[in-house]
């Protein structure tokens, strides 16, 4: 893990203890005052009025809903984790899923004019979820296929514009020019083969990948742990505030019977 992700992982768990010890601490301060206010008989006249059958019924569909709230954020979760594993791996038969992070293929440059020429519309937005495959042979690989290949730590997505056959200075490697459609200028360093690690069929949805980045961000964990944090300390709290206002309920009808 590098120092940054360190760093980042380190104030997501600072901030994620402040959080939910000032949560913590306004649940906590909200639920003794109002406990306090129903053991001192402010709150008889509403308990009175209230169904506490029908309470119980309301909180316990609002603690469905948030649950079933949780489950779809811990799927996105965890779906959000499996494309970030997955995103440098490449089957045969199994397509891998990747966010495009970059706008270098959004947009059609007028200035390539191969673009036009040649019908190639089938451009990427940035945050869109695209499906890619494991590249074919070198021969199979054609103008003008769009191709994930590796450059240092980054996977890049860019359409091969030019392919050169072994010369005197790579005599042999086949270089492959690759660039985004919406620059006018080729990638700086050309691509060999071992360096292509995927090829893109046009399989994509739209948009799909800025949630999936933000489930990845430390935000997106922040507001995972604070959704189950709060799903399960709101039934404790719930819970409380019954047996406290049954109780009250009791000794009112008991004082009534009295009289």
């Amino acid at each position: 893990m590098a120092p940054f992700d360190v760093y980042i992982l380190i104030l997501c768990v600072v901030v994620f203890t402040l959080l939910t010890g000032l949560l913590s601490y306004l649940i906590v301060s909200q639920v003794k005052m109002y406990l306090a206010m129903v053991r001192a008989g402010l709150k008889d006249e509403t308990l009175l009025k209230q169904n506490m059958a029908k309470k119980k019924k309301g909180c316990i569909i609002d603690f469905i809903v948030s649950f079933i709230l949780c489950l779809v954020l811990l799927t996105a979760f965890g779906f959000s984790l499996f494309v970030n594993l997955q995103e440098d791996r490449f089957s045969d038969t199994v397509p891998t899923l990747s966010v495009v992070k970059t706008t270098s293929m959004a947009k059609k440059n007028p200035e390539n004019k191969y673009l036009f020429e040649n019908g190639l519309h089938n451009q990427l937005d940035r945050f869109d979820l695209i499906l890619t495959y494991k590249k074919p042979a070198e021969e199979d690989l054609s103008l003008y296929d769009i191709v994930v290949y590796q450059q240092d730590d980054l996977m890049v997505v860019h359409r091969i514009v030019g392919i050169e056959e072994p010369n005197e200075k790579h005599p042999n490697d086949r270089y492959f020019l690759c660039q985004g459609d919406a620059v006018d200028t080729p990638d700086r360093f050309p691509v060999k083969y071992s360096q292509i690690k995927g090829i893109y069929r046009n399989e994509r949805v739209p948009f799909v990948g800025s949630f999936i980045l933000f489930m990845q961000s430390p935000a997106g964990w922040l507001c995972i742990l604070l959704v189950v944090f709060a799903l399960i300390v709101t039934p404790i709290a719930e819970k409380k505030i019954w047996a406290v206002e049954e109780e009250r309920l009791k000794q009112i009808a008991d004082k009534e019977a009295q009289v």
